[in-house]
């Protein structure tokens, strides 16, 4: 029999799949440049490695609360680790960009099932009062990936090989199935309903085409009237869906849910501003490389920096959140977060070690408050029976404003390198991408602006109640 769900070891087992996710993508980004190398391709090609991944996620995450509610979430987060782990072993096995692209693709059908259901799990199994205190107890240990990610992928690239990498989360998927088997019940609703089966062709192909077209684009897998062709094609795919979503009874996307402020403010504001987060792993493992000279490992000993910022910030999230509220926290902490990673488009050859990391310490404050308001929001308003399908419309929409950051910051560096002439990049060639995304999270504070005061006084409430408390 599992034991009695609660805020503590429920978070903490859904964020064994979150390290294992966070570990793999950490330690990939490190590895770019070598990765590059051996498989014969331009650094900056290397982006198609991380955006199907994120078309992985965009095929199968609309689906992932209707398959919960049918399967069970316990049977689902078992399985889609399962397959995370496959793709592992798939992408240590590539010998080419495009098996390699295709490995990527088979990891995400893993996340895309894996991370959503486990966000399903803990909201169903806690109060809304506890809902800061989850998210904090499931991000928290999440975060030690980016800790462990970014100097062992470094290392492993460095000292050994590149392949390596993707074995590190072989023990910790099996270890997050084994504690799921005793922990986690196998809920499920009575009475899903049917799939909507157009909704999701609809949805499904429309976001891969508008992903991978644009992931083309200037690359040399596809010439540039495929990748227009995909971008356009795909984008006219997902505004069909927005028409036919507006009429389907229960459609696999319900943006209607978009209506509710809260939600909205963290999906739509959220999203804005995780293009800018989305595009930083990408671009500064490889502006420290391939820009600045240094060896993956030093890389990775310096990008984990951020990771130590966040950990901090979790410590002190619900109380900030309390003092402050969620409307001008979400504000004013997005423009932080912009100016932060435009900072990094100063760096240059020879600017000190420990400069650089203490900027990238800081620059890894300011998304963890961020992520951690956006997360508790999103579901303030959510009535319990909705909150996985309001997951599958949130998850969706935020991994893939992920993915485009990588794509357009890969699309910036293109067009920077090639005005300034190089014909390899160099570090001038990454403050124009760094200044570009950091607008994107600037770009979210209208949308929270529009929150009515008072939003989120629910879960607000319960944290001023716990910091009262502990004072």
């Amino acid at each position: 029999m599992p034991l009695a769900l609660g805020p503590f070891i429920v978070p903490l087992i859904v964020a064994c799949a979150m390290f294992m996710e966070n570990v793999d993508a950490t330690v990939i980004v490190t590895s770019l440049p070598a990765l590059a190398r051996d498989l014969g391709h331009d650094p900056i090609s290397l982006k198609l490695a991380i955006t199907s991944y994120v078309i992985g996620l965009g095929v199968f995450i609309p689906i992932c609360g209707w398959v919960a509610d049918r399967f069970g979430s316990r049977t689902v987060f078992r399985v889609a680790i399962g397959i995370f782990m496959t793709g592992s072993l798939l992408c240590a096995a590539a010998t080419s960009l495009s098996a390699l692209v295709a490995a990527r693709f088979v990891q995400g059908i893993g996340g895309a099932m894996m991370v959503p259901v486990g966000r399903i799990i803990i909201f169903r199994s806690v109060p809304k009062s506890e809902f800061i205190r989850a998210v904090n107890y499931l991000t928290v240990p999440a975060l030690l990936g980016p800790v462990v990610g970014p100097p062992l992928g470094g290392f492993i690239t460095t000292y050994l090989h590149w392949r390596l990498i993707f074995f590190v989360n072989i023990p910790i998927g099996l270890f997050g199935i084994w504690l799921a088997n005793r922990h986690i019940a196998n809920m499920h609703e009575e009475h899903p309903g049917p799939l909507d089966w157009i909704g999701f062709v609809l949805s499904a192909a429309g976001a891969s085409l508008f992903m991978l077209g644009l992931s083309l684009v200037g690359g040399e897998l596809a010439s540039g009237n495929v990748a227009f062709v995909m971008t356009v094609t795909g984008a006219l795919l997902l505004v069909l869906y927005w028409f036919y979503a507006q009429r389907a009874e229960r459609p696999v996307l319900d943006l209607r849910f978009l209506r509710i402020p809260s939600f909205h403010a963290s999906v739509v504001g959220g999203s804005l501003f995780r293009i800018g987060l989305g595009a930083v792993p990408f671009l500064l493992p490889l502006a420290l490389q391939e820009g600045l000279g240094l060896t993956a490992f030093v890389s990775g000993s310096i990008t984990c920096a951020s990771a130590f910022g966040s950990i901090f910030m979790k410590t002190i999230a619900t109380r900030v959140l309390a003092k402050f509220g969620f409307r001008k926290v979400l504000m004013v902490n997005a423009a932080l977060a912009g100016a932060a990673i435009a900072a990094y488009g100063f760096f240059f050859p020879g600017t000190p070690h420990w400069l650089i990391w203490c900027v990238v310490l800081v620059g890894g404050v300011f998304p963890s408050l961020q992520f951690t308001s956006l997360n508790s929001l999103a579901y303030a308003d959510i009535a319990g029976r909705d909150i996985g399908r309001a997951t599958s419309v949130a998850s969706v929409i935020q991994q893939i404003s992920l993915g485009l950051g990588v794509t357009i910051a890969g699309i910036v560096l293109q067009i920077s390198r090639d005005l300034q002439g190089h014909a390899h990049v160099v570090w001038s060639d990454f403050w124009p991408a760094f200044f570009a995304v950091a607008l994107f999270s600037v770009a979210s504070i209208p949308v929270t602006a529009k929150l009515p005061h008072g939003t989120g006084d629910e879960i607000a409430r319960g944290v001023r109640g716990k910091v009262g408390k502990a004072a």
